[in-house]
C-alpha cells in the first residue's frame, strides 16, 4: 500500500469544504453584532481604547470597526465593507455590515441542506437587480435649491447620530459648505470635492453654538513679524507662491575659498541683492500679504514690512490649494513670472485672531469662494472628534444630493418595500433558486427590525403589523419613527434617504455576501518570502580551519 502524500507543508492550516462556509457565516455575524445597536436614533454609543491609549467614543459604523483588530479574514472584509461605503458614498456604514451579516445568515440554512453557493450567489444576485428596480420605482426627485427639503434630508441622516442633540446645527454646516465647494459641470451636474476644498479646523473651548462656516479659509498661522506687521486688512490684495524667498544654497556642498577679505562682502552683497531684487518683484504689484509655502529670510521680512506689507510662511500644500479657490489667486512659482492676474483680490478681510493658546490667520468674505473652512469648537477633544465624523458624514450625504437628487424614505421603509416586492416576485422563480431568493427577500427586513429593536418595542408585533401594510403595497412609506418606536407615515415625519446611499448599501451588502459565500477553502500559515538563496539557517559549528578566515572588522 502507498505512504500517504503530503503536499502542503506541516505549518500550514487548512480548512475546506462546509466548515469554512459556517464558519465564515459566523464571524460575519459577530462583525454584525457589534455594530448593530449602532443603527438608528436611539443607538448606543461605543467606547473604543486605541493602541496610543487614546479613546474614541462614537457611534459610526465605519470608526468602530476601523478601531478593531480582528483576526478573522471574513471579519476583515466585513471591515472593508464599511471602508469602501464610507468613502464612496460617506453614509450607511452601519446598515451596510448588518445588511451583509443578514443575508449570510440567511444563506446558512441553505448550505446545510447541501445547496450550491453558486446557486444561492445568482439568486442574491437576480434580488439585487430587482431590489434596485424598486429603488427606483420609490425614489422622489427634489429641487436642490430647496434649503428646507434638503434640510430634513441631511438631518433625517445624522438624526441617527450622536450630534442630533443639537438639533440643525451640524445640517446648517453641512448645507453651507457643501453649496459653497460646489462647482456645476453643466447638464445639472455638480462636482463637490469635500476632501479637497472644506477644511474642518477643531479648536477645543467654546460651545457647539460657536461652530460656523467660514466663508474662507482659516489656518494656524501667525504673520512673520507680528509686532511690525499689520494684522488686520480689509480687502487685501494677496500673492500666492510656492519657493523660498530667502538666498539659494546650493544643492550639493559647494567650498568657496576667498582670498581676499572684500570678496566676502562682495559674496554677502550678492546674497542681499538677490533676496533684494525677488522682494521687489513682489512689491511691484503691491500686494497686501504674501504668503509662501517655503522658507522666508530675515531680510525677506524686513524688505516687506518696510512696505507695510504682511508675509506668512511655511503654510501646508492644502491650505495654500484652499486659499488660492476662496480668494481667486493663482499659485506661483518664481516671482519673476508673477502676472497681475495671479493677484487674488477676492477676499473681503484678511485678519488674525486668538483662539485658545494659538493664533489663527482667517481670510474670509470672499465674493466667490470656491473653498470653505467649517470651525468646529466645543468642550473637550473626544466632543470635537464626534462632531466631527458625524459633519463628515453629513456633508456626504448633502454631496450625493447635489449629484443624484433623489430620496427614498427612511426608517426602514424602503427596505420592507424591497422585502414585499420580492417576496410576491419571488412566486414566480422556477426551480431551485426560488428559496434563496425569498431568503434574501426576508433578509431585507433585518434594518427596520434592528431600528424596533433599539427602539426597545415589541419587536415581533411591530414587524407583523408593518409586513401587513407592505404585503397588500398600499403605501410604500410607512416605516418606524426610530425615536418612538412607532409606525408612521415617512413622507409626513420627513424621514428620508439618499438614493445613492441606499442603492450602494444594497449593492455592497449583497455582492460581499455572495463573494464570502463562495469560499470553500481558507489556507493560512503562508510563510513571508525568504530572499533567493536564503535557505533555512541551520546552526553552523565552527571548526578550527574556519577560525583563521574570519575577517577582522577594524574599530
Amino acid at each position: 500500500m502507498q505512504a500517504p502524500m503530503l503536499v502542503l507543508s506541516d505549518s500550514l492550516k487548512r480548512e475546506s469544504g462546509t466548515k469554512v462556509q459556517h464558519a465564515i457565516i459566523q464571524a460575519s455575524k459577530v462583525s454584525a453584532d457589534i455594530v448593530r445597536t449602532t443603527l438608528g436614533p436611539r443607538s448606543m454609543l461605543k467606547m473604543l481604547l486605541d493602541a496610543g491609549g487614546g479613546i474614541v467614543v462614537t457611534n459610526d459604523g465605519n470608526a468602530i470597526l476601523r478601531e478593531l483588530d480582528v483576526a478573522h479574514p471574513a471579519a476583515k472584509s466585513m471591515i472593508e465593507l464599511s471602508r469602501t461605503q464610507d468613502e464612496e458614498v460617506g453614509d450607511g456604514t452601519t446598515s451596510v455590515i448588518v445588511l451583509a451579516g443578514e443575508m449570510l445568515h440567511v444563506a446558512e440554512a441553505f448550505i446545510e441542506k447541501n445547496y450550491h453557493p453558486t446557486v444561492i450567489c445568482r439568486a442574491y444576485v437576480k434580488a439585487l437587480e430587482d431590489s434596485i428596480a424598486v429603488l427606483d420605482k420609490i425614489a422622489m426627485s427634489i429641487d436642490v435649491n430647496d434649503r428646507s427639503t434638503v434640510l430634513g434630508l441631511v438631518k433625517s441622516c445624522i438624526g441617527t447620530k450622536f450630534t442630533s442633540q443639537f438639533g440643525d446645527l451640524i445640517a446648517d454646516l453641512a448645507i453651507d459648505s457643501t453649496t459653497i465647494v460646489g462647482v456645476d459641470l453643466g447638464k445639472g451636474l455638480r462636482e463637490v470635492d469635500i476632501k479637497k476644498y472644506i477644511k474642518v479646523e477643531k479648536v477645543p473651548g467654546g460651545q457647539l453654538e460657536d461652530s460656523e462656516v467660514l466663508k474662507g479659509v482659516m489656518f494656524n498661522k501667525d504673520v512673520v513679524a507680528p509686532g511690525k506687521m499689520k494684522r488686520k486688512i480689509v480687502n487685501p490684495r494677496i500673492i500666492l507662491l510656492d519657493c523660498p524667498i530667502e538666498y539659494k544654497k546650493g544643492e550639493n556642498q559647494t567650498n568657496a575659498e576667498l582670498v581676499r577679505e572684500e570678496d566676502w562682502e562682495v559674496l554677502l552683497k550678492l546674497e542681499e541683492e538677490y533676496i533684494e531684487n525677488i522682494c521687489m518683484q513682489i512689491l511691484k504689484f503691491k500686494p497686501d500679504l504674501v504668503i509662501t509655502e517655503k522658507g522666508l529670510s530675515d531680510l525677506a521680512c524686513h524688505y516687506f514690512s518696510k512696505a507695510g506689507v504682511s508675509a506668512i510662511r511655511r503654510l501646508r500644500k492644502t491650505d495654500n490649494n484652499r486659499i488660492a479657490k476662496a480668494c481667486g489667486a493663482v499659485i506661483v512659482n518664481r516671482p519673476d513670472e508673477l502676472q497681475e492676474s495671479d493677484i487674488g483680490i477676492g477676499a473681503g478681510l484678511f485678519e488674525v485672531k486668538k483662539i485658545g493658546d494659538d493664533f489663527f490667520s482667517f481670510i474670509v468674505d470672499c465674493k466667490e469662494p470656491k473653498a470653505c473652512t467649517v470651525l468646529l469648537r466645543g468642550p473637550s477633544k473626544d466632543f470635537i472628534n464626534e462632531v466631527e465624523r458625524n459633519l463628515q458624514d453629513a456633508m456626504s450625504v448633502a454631496r450625493n444630493i447635489f449629484k443624484n437628487p433623489k430620496l427614498v424614505p427612511g426608517g426602514g421603509a424602503t427596505e420592507l418595500t424591497v422585502s414585499a416586492t420580492l417576496k410576491q416576485k419571488s412566486a414566480t422563480i422556477e426551480g431551485i433558486e426560488k428559496w434563496p431568493y425569498e431568503a434574501a427577500a426576508m433578509a431585507f427586513e433585518a434594518i427596520p427590525r434592528t431600528l424596533a429593536q433599539n427602539c426597545g418595542v415589541n419587536v415581533i408585533r411591530t414587524m407583523t403589523a408593518l409586513q401587513g401594510k407592505h404585503a397588500n403595497g398600499e403605501n410604500a412609506w410607512i416605516g418606524i419613527d426610530g425615536n418612538s418606536g412607532a409606525m408612521a407615515d415617512m413622507k409626513e415625519s420627513k424621514i428620508w434617504d439618499s438614493y445613492t446611499v441606499k442603492a450602494q448599501t444594497f449593492k455592497t451588502a449583497i455582492e460581499a455576501a455572495c463573494m464570502l459565500l463562495r469560499i470553500d477553502d481558507i489556507v493560512s500559515g503562508i510563510k513571508k518570502k525568504q530572499a533567493p538563496g536564503s535557505g533555512p539557517t541551520k546552526p553552523t559549528i565552527e571548526t578550527e580551519g574556519d577560525a583563521d578566515n574570519e575577517q577582522i572588522l577594524p574599530d
